[in-house]
C-alpha cells in the first residue's frame, strides 16, 4: 500500500520541477558566483534572477534579501544580528512563549551576552495579545519576535497589528514565517515587518536554504563572517543550486496560492470532522479559525500520543506528535503547555499536517485506520479503564 504521509509541516518532498531546475548547478553550471569569468558571472546571474523572484513573492525589494542556511539560521541571523547591531539603543527583546526553538534558544545565548528577554503569554488557542506585547515595550527595547503561524497548532497570530504597534515605538519587528509563505498571502508591508525568515523545504524546495529579508534601514551585524558574499551580510559561498531550487518552488506556489489554499483546507475540516464523527473525547489544539489551511492538531484522550504514532506508521501512515525539531523529547510541547493544555493532554497529542499531494482518498484512509487504533490503543490503557 502506497504511504500516506501527513508531516508536511515537519517538511515537504521536493517539486520535481525544482530538482530539474537545481541539476544544471551540480555538474554544468558548477562556477562559483563570486569568480569574474563566464562560469561564475553565469552563476552570479541565477543568483539575481532569484532574489528577484523572492522579492517579488513577498512584496520586497531585491537587496532586502539575504540567503541564508535555512530557517534557523535566518531566525538566528535576525535576533542575533538586530540585538549586537543596537547595543546603543538598548538590550530588550520582546518574543512569545509559542516560538520555535529556534528563536528561544537564540534568546537564551544572547542572555549571556546581557540581552533581556520578555516571553509574552498565549491565550488557550496559542495566540497572543498585541496589547500585551506592547505593554512589554520598554526604553530599552530593540526587537520584537513573533511567528506569523504556529509550526506545531498552526494558529495564526496578529502580526499586522503588532507591527503597527512596533512601527509607532520605534522597535524592529521580526516574524519567522517559515510556515506560511507559499501557504498563505504574505507581504512584508502589509505585516508591518523588518525582517522575515522563511525556508526552501517547507515549501517543496530543497532542505538547508533560507532567506532573511531585512528592510532598508535596519541594523544588523551579519552572522556568519569570512568573505563578502550577500554585500558583506552572510559570508561563504552561496549554495547556488539550493537557491535555484527555492526561487523555483516560489514561483510555483505563488500562481497557485489561492486554489491550494481552498483544495488544503476542504480536506483539512473533512480530516477534523471525520475524526470527531468517529472518535470520543477528542478536541483540537489550535484557533479553530485563524489558523493554517493545512493543519489539524488533536488531543486524543487515553491515548499516548507516540504510542498513535507507531500504530498509525505500522499502516504507513506518517504523522506528528508535535514540531519535528523536538520529537525526541519526552516533554510534552512547550506550545502546548504554554497554552495550558492539561499536561497529561498534551502527550495525547499528535499533528497531521496537509500539503501538495495529499488527496481525499488518503484522508479517507487516515479516516478508516484512526478509529480502529485509538480502540485498541484504549483497551489497553489503565487509565481509560479507570476512568469507566
Amino acid at each position: 500500500m502506497k504511504r500516506i504521509y501527513m508531516d508536511y509541516a515537519a517538511t515537504t518532498p521536493a517539486d520535481p520541477a525544482v530538482v530539474k531546475a537545481m541539476l544544471p548547478y551540480f555538474t554544468e553550471s558548477f562556477g562559483n558566483p563570486s569568480s569574474l569569468y563566464s562560469y561564475g558571472q553565469e552563476n552570479k546571474q541565477a543568483l539575481d534572477k532569484a532574489r528577484d523572484t523572492v522579492a517579488g513573492a513577498i512584496g520586497a525589494r531585491a537587496d532586502e534579501i539575504i540567503f541564508t542556511g535555512g530557517g534557523t539560521e535566518a531566525d538566528n541571523t535576525a535576533l542575533s544580528g538586530v540585538a549586537r547591531a543596537n547595543k546603543q539603543k538598548g538590550n530588550h527583546i520582546i518574543t512569545t512563549t509559542v516560538e520555535h526553538h529556534a528563536i528561544l534558544e537564540t534568546c537564551a545565548a544572547l542572555a549571556k551576552e546581557g540581552v533581556e528577554t520578555t516571553y509574552v503569554p498565549v491565550d488557550n488557542f496559542g495566540v497572543v495579545s498585541p496589547d500585551d506585547i506592547k505593554k512589554a515595550i520598554t526604553p530599552k527595547t530593540i526587537l520584537i519576535s513573533v511567528m506569523h503561524a504556529n509550526n506545531e497548532v498552526g494558529s495564526i497570530q496578529p502580526v499586522e497589528e503588532i507591527g503597527r504597534i512596533a512601527k509607532q515605538a520605534g522597535v524592529y519587528l521580526h516574524t519567522d514565517a517559515v510556515q506560511t509563505v507559499g501557504h498563505i498571502p504574505v507581504n512584508v508591508d502589509d505585516l508591518g515587518v523588518d525582517l522575515l525568515s522563511l525556508a526552501a523545504h517547507k515549501l517543496y524546495g530543497p532542505k538547508g536554504v533560507g532567506v532573511l529579508y531585512v528592510r532598508r534601514g535596519t541594523r544588523i551585524e551579519p552572522f556568519i563572517h569570512g568573505g563578502a558574499q550577500e554585500k558583506g551580510r552572510r559570508a561563504g559561498t552561496e549554495n547556488v543550486a539550493g537557491i535555484v531550487g527555492l526561487a523555483k518552488a516560489v514561483e510555483l506556489a505563488m500562481p497557485e496560492l489561492d486554489s491550494e489554499r481552498k483544495r488544503i483546507t476542504a480536506l483539512r475540516d473533512k480530516l477534523i470532522k471525520g475524526m470527531f464523527d468517529r472518535i470520543d473525547l477528542m478536541q483540537v489544539n489550535g484557533h479553530p479559525t485563524k489558523r493554517l489551511p493545512n493543519n489539524v492538531n488533536v488531543s486524543i484522550d487515553y491515548v499516548e500520543g507516540e504510542s498513535m504514532l507507531l500504530n498509525l506508521d505500522l499502516e504507513d501512515i506518517c504523522v506528528s506528535t508535535g514540531s519535528a525539531c523536538s520529537s525526541t523529547s519526552a516533554e510534552p510541547s512547550h506550545v502546548l503547555r504554554a497554552m495550558r493544555v492539561d499536561p497529561a493532554r498534551a502527550h495525547c497529542s499528535l499533528r497531521f499536517t496537509l500539503g501538495k499531494w495529499t488527496t481525499e482518498d488518503e484522508v479517507d484512509r487516515v479516516l478508516t485506520v484512526m478509529p480502529e487504533a485509538v480502540g485498541r490503543l484504549r483497551a489497553m490503557s489503565p487509565l481509560m479503564k479507570a476512568a469507566k
